[in-house]
């Protein structure tokens, strides 16, 4: 076969395709959603996993995944449920033909306006077709505006990663000022161009100014791709109306995907961890599904029949800028939280660097206090992960001297404002003691 697009049997055979389409499009939906409900679960534990570690980098590519998989199951889902009554629709044509308007016996009033309104059976069918194909073309497109969004925003975060702390005058900020600067005001004009679609191309003197921007993000968005796609889907009245109603429209459902039903005013799923409420994500006997992580600390059920209490506490990412608050001595030349190479090595080395740990964990037990009711309790911490693989520190409490019934351990933390010092209040959990 001759692969020039200006022959005729190239043309020809494309024709052919164009018509058979919907079978490699049925096996492909079929196969897709299959996968799609597969892998759901372990992006959503990838999301979460990001968001408790506070990895920002990673939270913006499995976010984006997420709602990649959100549209393609919505749209392959909606893409079957269109051609299998295209189908139907095709079935029903071959055995009963054309609609007999005859045969119906409406009044005039009525027949007038189906006849205006539905028209001949052959049009619902091309309609249902027109629809199919839109729809499975225009699924894979918004996955790659996704994955361009991604990559713009992961590269404004490790942009702004490596400039913190960077004033105007140094190199870095020579530097990284201006390509932050073209980065954020080509994001503008790009979704400025892609919502009110091309506009920015119309204008002959805007055009001048965006063209730089526009060469830049077709790499950095990936559209050199997927281009002649998009346009050829914007030179049409039909796909001009589809683009814009697919926003509001994926809104809407992210709207109705989120509305809960509930049985009380005062009484939820969200109510935090305090003397009057138990909340579950406190207790590591409900950690039962993968999805399930510590918030801020727990212990280990509810009912306690042991005379010790194991305490863990999940490291969060402020913690270590008030280590460096309370012991400046800690605080390390150059940052190196963030991205690193496998192949970067520290400057410290292994005795200093275990002296450094010891006295880390020592302004930990400074700065936390540790209550079971009021009596006041050392903290006395090691590092280590849970069984979610979270990090923090864990600390055992003695029971020893505590009454049968209920208590409250409350984790506060030092805290400063405005040079001023004080315990803010982490969470209160409350447990039952009784010892066998």
């Amino acid at each position: 076969m001759n692969n020039d697009p200006s022959h005729k049997k190239f043309k020809k055979w494309l024709d052919i395709l164009q018509q058979e389409s919907w079978q490699l499009e049925l096996i492909i939906s079929g196969f897709a959603i299959y996968g799609l409900f597969l892998i759901v679960d372990p992006i959503r534990i990838e999301v979460i996993e990001t968001q408790i570690n506070q990895n920002e980098y990673a939270e913006v590519f499995w976010k984006s995944m997420y709602i990649s998989w959100f549209i393609l199951a919505t749209n392959l889902l909606a893409h079957v449920v269109l051609r299998g009554l295209w189908i139907g629709a095709i079935g029903l044509r071959y055995v009963s033909g054309d609609i007999d308007y005859d045969a119906l016996n409406y009044a005039p009033k009525f027949r007038k306006r189906l006849e205006r309104r539905v028209g001949s059976f052959d049009n619902y069918v091309a309609k249902l077709e027109k629809y199919c194909s839109v729809i499975f073309a225009i699924t894979f497109l918004l996955v790659f505006y996704i994955l361009g969004i991604a990559i713009v925003l992961f590269l404004i975060n490790m942009l702004g990663g490596w400039m913190e702390d960077t004033n105007f005058g140094d190199s870095k900020g020579w530097v990284g000022i201006p390509i932050m600067v073209f980065l954020l005001i080509g994001s503008l004009l790009t979704f400025i161009d892609f919502i009110t679609q091309g506009w920015l191309k119309k204008r002959r003197w805007i055009a001048r100014i965006y063209y730089p921007f526009y060469w830049v993000f077709k790499f950095l968005t990936l559209s050199f791709l997927y281009r002649p796609m998009v346009y050829n889907f914007l030179d049409t009245r039909f796909g001009k109306r589809i683009s814009w109603i697919i926003v509001p429209l994926y809104i809407g459902i992210a709207i109705l995907t989120g509305v809960r039903f509930s049985t009380s005013n005062y009484i939820d799923s969200n109510l935090n961890s305090s003397e009057k409420i138990a909340d579950t994500n406190t207790y590591e006997e409900y950690l039962t599904e993968p999805t399930d992580y510590i918030k801020l600390a727990s212990i280990p059920s509810k009912v306690i029949s042991d005379n010790y209490l194991p305490l863990f506490i999940v490291y969060g990412s402020t913690v270590e800028d008030d280590v460096f608050y309370f012991n400046e001595k800690l605080k390390p030349d150059e940052d190196k939280r963030g991205l690193y190479s496998p192949f970067s090595s520290g400057t410290v080395g292994w005795k200093k660097k275990n002296e450094l740990l010891e006295e880390y964990i020592a302004t930990l037990e400074d700065m936390y206090r540790l209550k079971i009711d009021s009596t006041t309790h050392a903290s006395n911490f090691v590092l280590t992960r849970n069984v979610r693989d979270q990090k923090g520190y864990e600390t055992v409490l003695d029971l020893q001297e505590l009454s049968r019934g209920k208590h409250l351990v409350e984790v506060s933390r030092k805290d400063q404002y405005r040079d001023s010092v004080y315990y803010r209040t982490i969470i209160k959990i409350p447990f039952w003691y009784y010892p066998q």
